[in-house]
């Protein structure tokens, strides 16, 4: 029996974006990992034999010591989209001039060092605007994959503002940062945008709970305990079944990185756990995720897709 079809997708969030998004000025430096991540998930990729979607961030592709890094990522089979060029997850704030500027950099740049042409994007931070959707008209894009449809995005801001060393002005540029409560009435699968030629694949949450089941949200309550994540995505696995949902499921890098991995990123949760660790449990959970879906990149999972639901900003 085939198996559903779903998405997988990874977020190329570097360490120096984590530190920029939590207030530390030691940003500024791009301190990377890549250099140690990419291997590590292409090798985890071709032993599930996995093809997916990878958003990388332009200003990484810009930097010639990561070229050959993210070329052979294209390389190996996986899709490319587009993760803005700063990763400054308050692109609803930018004016429409800055964010033609903020997207076509970044297109470009990761078009130079990957040798592909992206035509998906997803923000950072889940950021959202309708004049992000006309720029990504407007460069050719067929998908945005910006959107989580959950009421938890206010929660995840508080802690990130509990936990980071910001000014009052950068508190304010972050004031949507996750989104808001009423993201629980978005879409949970694929639709089309009414006012322009583009998809939106929702990061999809539990169907009815509307709460994330993505691989960051699973490891933190398999820190509580890992019994309860297991129970929780068969829930997850379940609620999709039940009402046909196809997810598209995101990763992040510290997803498979602990803090003896990145300890510059401790105050990000779910570090005090080794990386051993957390590639153990996050392999255990990607094996029952493949084992109920046959995941493919977001651009497949949109073409393959036959949304009846058309949706106006």
């Amino acid at each position: 029996m085939n198996k559903p079809l779903a998405s997988l997708s990874l977020d190329l969030d570097n360490a120096w974006s984590y530190l920029q998004i939590h207030g530390n000025e030691e940003w500024q430096s791009y301190p990377s990992y890549l250099d140690q991540l990419v291997p590590m998930f292409l090798d985890d990729m071709a032993a599930r034999n996995l093809k997916v979607t990878v958003f990388v961030v332009g200003k990484d592709a810009s930097l010639p010591q990561n070229r050959d890094l993210l070329r052979g990522i294209a390389e190996s089979g996986h899709e490319i989209g587009n993760h803005s060029f700063n990763h400054l997850p308050w692109l609803d704030r930018f004016t429409a001039a800055g964010l033609r500027a903020e997207l076509t950099e970044a297109h470009d740049a990761i078009g130079t060092a990957t040798g592909s042409s992206t035509v998906g994007f997803r923000g950072p931070g889940f950021s959202f605007s309708a004049e992000t959707l006309s720029v990504l008209a407007s460069l050719g894009y067929t998908y945005d994959a910006s959107t989580l449809p959950t009421f938890i995005g206010p929660l995840a801001r508080a802690y990130y503002f509990r936990s980071g060393d910001l000014s009052e002005e950068e508190r304010e540029l972050r004031s949507k940062l996750f989104g808001s409560f009423t993201d629980i009435r978005r879409p949970n699968t694929a639709y089309r945008w009414a006012t322009h030629d583009l998809m939106e694949l929702p990061v999809t949450t539990i169907p009815l709970i509307r709460t994330p089941f993505h691989l960051s949200y699973l490891l933190w309550l398999a820190g509580i305990s890992e019994k309860l994540a297991d129970l929780y995505l068969s829930v997850a696995l379940a609620a999709c079944r039940a009402t046909g949902t196809t997810p598209s499921v995101l990763i992040h890098p510290l997803d498979f990185f602990g803090g003896d991995d990145a300890p510059d990123l401790a105050f990000f949760p779910g570090m005090e756990h080794s990386g051993a660790e957390k590639r153990a449990i996050s392999g255990h959970f990607l094996d029952r995720l493949t084992d109920a879906f046959d995941f493919t990149t977001c651009r497949a999972h949109v073409e393959a897709s036959k949304p009846s639901r058309t949706v106006t900003l």
